[in-house]
């Protein structure tokens, strides 16, 4: 594979907003509704400076006490009516911005799991994973926090300075003599954080492509004793994702210690006027009073609408990073999930759908591979003009050293890849993923949810039959129903953990369900061990029982039991014919047989 990372495309500002905005535009009501009610709490909030002014006149002037009862009164209403209106408003906001967020998540998942397996392995693991995982968590943490703090402060700086203006406009005057400080900080700022938060994604989404491969591989890690290595990696790549967290407190630092500045600057200048207004007349004491806590009420909106600069900055980051992929073309050609089987409602039914116990037709069931050579670094084939034909219902296994080309050759066949030369057919056209060909490997997956759940991915509208039919095809069933709720047994993570062998029945019963043309398997039982390993091999015979079938054996029983073997060495195919006809042979298959025989007894 290429070392180079060709890294997931990302969308541009104006892309992301438009995307942004037509999210939000069926949501248009819910958003009028959330401005209307914090609107109005804002600015009956902004009604308490001026009465407490008021109070103060009234205690200068000496009147009695009682004068100010009904002041009281209204600032207690005050208090109320705002607290209410706010929390309508900043619930009706979440509510849209969680379900615009809702509907650019699935489209990214729909448009991620339909990417091309070798677009994902030339970005990396990490850097879909940091997507789905940090990008998605940043934006929901800003869509539920962020974003109605920001309309609030936004609200309340602008109606402030309006309820100033009103007191008298020198007020306002005064006041504004922050704002040249605080608008010089914020591009200080933006200038600074937009660019190291992108750095900054890019780092985490490095680190965890290296962990990931790390911890998946860690077997191989160990027997090639490669672990220092490993370690240093993910050392380095740790390292540099925390320098550029540290660098982000750094500049944050300096950014609130510029905004203090300008508070005091502005403070300043609003009780000199204050001071000055008040000595010739123009003003009462009551209205400098409120004036200073109009300014002084915004210093927290203030704060708060600036440092949020930063969770926009990180929000805007992650969002250009989802759109990037929800953008992408629908090729439709998914890569199918190792031991996954597309979804039915993704499969081009033909003219006329066969039942379930027909047999599918057979130009759907064959394989034609001429002259394929493939290679994943430009001048190092892994494959060498290898041609490879499927009638309709063989088992074909496909056996050869580590290194041979067996899992690519599966992976091309299924549609993954593409060959660099040479043709794949199925059915007459090319494969693509997810449609007529599935590929099982021994790396399963069990989906968190109900057992059931996790059966109807591969056919939504299985009944509880159907999937109790399947389960018993691949000897499962038995285990099933002892689960604490059988088929409704929460399963995955956080759910009844079940072994290898189990989660590798699940997957072929899977395979029944969505019924597929033809088979692909990559050492699928390899993981069981030898207890599980017959149980495992009558579950693949069931599930490959009617289709055609291609068997990257694991075993060599696998092979002796198929139609044919292909044995490939160095990328080519060194022989292929029955299992007696390569004994008969005295050739490298018949080496490996006696080999693997003499292990077994």
């Amino acid at each position: 594979m290429s070392s180079e990372r060709e890294l997931l495309p990302v969308a541009s500002g104006r892309r992301t907003a438009s995307a942004v905005g037509a999210l939000l535009k069926p949501r248009a009501a819910t958003m009028a509704t959330a401005m209307a009610a914090l609107v109005a709490g804002t600015a009956i909030g902004l009604t308490v400076p001026p009465l407490i002014g008021r109070i103060v006149d009234l205690v200068t002037e000496g009147r009695d006490p009682g004068a100010i009862t009904w002041i009281v009164l209204l600032l207690a209403g005050a208090a109320l009516a705002e607290g209410v209106l706010s929390a309508v408003g900043i619930a009706q906001l979440a509510k849209a911005g969680e379900s615009a967020l809702a509907g650019l998540r699935e489209r990214f998942m729909a448009r991620a799991l339909r990417l091309p397996l070798d677009q994902v392995e030339r970005a990396g693991s990490g850097d879909l994973t940091s997507r789905v995982t940090n990008d998605v968590t940043v934006i929901a943490e800003a869509v539920r926090q962020a974003l109605p703090a920001m309309v609030r402060s936004l609200l309340i700086i602008g109606l402030t300075l309006g309820g100033l203006a009103v007191l008298d406009w020198r007020f306002l005057l005064a006041a504004l003599i922050a704002v040249p400080v605080q608008l010089h900080t914020v591009r200080w700022y933006a200038r600074r954080a937009t660019p190291l938060y992108a750095t900054q994604r890019m780092a985490v989404g490095a680190q965890q492509h290296d962990l990931l491969g790390t911890i998946d591989g860690a077997q191989t890690v160990r027997s090639f004793r490669l672990t220092a290595d490993h370690v240093a990696r993910v050392d380095t790549r740790s390292r540099a994702a925390v320098e550029l967290l540290l660098r982000g407190i750094a500049l944050q630092t300096r950014f609130y210690s510029r905004l203090h500045i300008s508070e005091y600057l502005g403070l300043c200048a609003v009780l000199i006027v204050g001071y000055a207004l008040v000595r010739d007349g123009s003003a009462t004491i009551g209205a400098a009073t409120a004036a200073a806590l109009y300014f002084h009420g915004l210093f927290g909106p203030i704060n708060i609408a600036l440092s949020l600069v930063d969770d926009a900055q990180a929000a805007a980051s992650g969002l250009t990073r989802l759109v990037g992929v929800a953008d992408l073309p629908d090729t439709g050609t998914s890569a199918p999930l190792v031991d996954e089987t597309p979804l039915p409602d993704e499969t081009p039914l033909p003219d006329e759908t066969p039942l379930p116990d027909e047999t599918p037709l057979l130009d759907e069931a064959s394989v034609e591979v001429t002259g394929v050579s493939h290679g994943y670094t430009p001048g190092h084939p892994v494959l060498h003009e290898v041609s490879l034909s499927l009638a309709p219902g063989e088992r074909v296994a496909l056996v050869g050293a580590s290194g041979a080309g067996k899992t690519t050759l599966g992976k091309l066949i299924a549609g993954v890849h593409r060959p660099v030369e040479g043709s794949v057919r199925v059915g007459g056209v090319e494969p693509e993923p997810g449609k007529a060909v599935a590929l099982v490997t021994q790396e399963v997956h069990v989906f968190a949810g109900t057992l059931a759940e996790d059966l109807r991915l591969a056919a939504p509208e299985a009944t509880d039959d159907d999937l109790r039919s399947a389960l018993e095809r691949v000897g499962a069933l038995a285990w099933a129903e002892e689960l604490p709720d059988g088929l409704g047994t929460e399963v995955g993570d956080g759910g009844h953990s079940l072994t290898v062998a189990q989660a590798q029945q699940l997957a072929f019963a899977r395979l029944i369900l969505a019924d597929p043309s033809i088979v692909i398997l990559d050492e699928a039982t390899a993981e069981a061990g030898s207890a599980g390993a017959r149980a495992l091999e009558r579950a693949a015979e069931a599930a490959l029982e009617g289709r055609t079938a291609l068997v990257v054996a694991h075993r060599l029983s696998q092979a002796a039991a198929a139609d044919r073997i292909v044995v490939l060495s160095g990328g080519r195919v060194a022989e292929a014919g029955r299992h007696e006809d390569l004994i008969a042979a005295e050739g490298g298959y018949a080496a490996l047989w006696s080999a693997w025989s003499a292990q077994r007894q």
